[in-house]
């Protein structure tokens, strides 16, 4: 359902029941991403998927500083009031890991835990920052350029998402569907405001996460690899699962590996009732 939220129309929906569980998808996502994870936790949890701001239903506005994190949390924060949810469990991949990061970092009363699949918490200097905001501002305009078309073309090319190629041939269409179904002018301020550049880096809060943490990535992809290994080592109550064979997107490649992690994590949670 399309639901206003601070000035612009956001699309949530939420299945199920049980402690509530908020899914954050990744850059040229929407809702649909998390298709194969909501059929097996609905049935003990309350899963809302969101719409990120510039991807699938909802709105995707010209100014680029409207999606950037500060006003992120707040949407976050409203979603979870207009729901009536006190504390939330979230789940983020990739872009979504990363708001799912600083989500757990700056509203710890509103978690209960964070769950970060291929995330990272950003650029350490401000080097980096400036180069990859230079570089997300090329590749936006090209996508408002070029159009979600070719862009999408390009985008299944890079060889982040090399391993998506062993998907089965419906599977690789429902995903290019997926991200066709997007806005140009979206993807491409997502890109400015929401950027890996543009935000502010998470390394200096990752040690004062005191709340149960799960960081996931595919063996295959060993940049993000790496980055979980280390995110684990800061966040005190954290634990780390690689899965074999997989690349960036576990979720989408091996879900079944994937859900029974989670699952298993976040029944885990609920038992213990808080952190470690």
């Amino acid at each position: 359902m399309l639901t206003s939220i601070n000035g612009v129309n956001l699309n949530i929906e939420i299945a199920g029941q049980g402690p509530p569980v908020l899914l954050l998808h990744g850059f040229t996502g929407d809702v649909r991403s998390w298709d194969l994870f909501r059929e097996q936790a609905v049935s003990k949890f309350t899963v809302v998927a969101v719409d990120m701001l510039g991807h699938g239903a909802s709105d995707a506005p010209l100014d680029p500083q409207r999606y950037n994190m500060d006003r992120c949390m707040r949407d976050l924060v409203t979603i979870l009031n207009i729901l009536e949810i006190e504390k939330v469990h979230w789940l983020g991949y990739s872009m979504g890991a990363r708001i799912a990061l600083s989500a757990a970092a700056t509203l710890p009363d509103r978690t209960l835990s964070l769950i970060s699949e291929s995330g990272s918490p950003g650029l350490l200097t401000t080097t980096e920052r400036e180069s990859r905001i230079q570089q997300d501002g090329e590749l936006a305009h090209w996508i408002e350029a070029k159009g979600v078309a070719k862009f999408v073309d390009y985008w299944e090319s890079v060889p982040l998402f090399a391993t998506q190629y062993l998907l089965s041939e419906r599977e690789k269409l429902k995903l290019r569907r997926q991200r066709m179904g997007n806005h140009p002018i979206g993807l491409a301020n997502s890109l400015r405001g929401m950027g890996t550049g543009a935000q502010r880096a998470m390394y200096p809060y990752l040690q004062s996460i005191h709340l149960n943490a799960l960081f996931i990535a595919g063996s295959e992809d060993r940049k993000f690899s790496d980055i979980a290994r280390d995110m684990t080592k800061k966040v005190r109550c954290s634990q780390l699962e690689i899965i074999p064979g997989v690349g960036h997107a576990p979720h989408i490649e091996d879900p079944s590996t994937f859900n029974r992690i989670v699952l298993d994590f976040l029944g885990t949670c609920e038992s213990l009732g808080g952190p470690s």
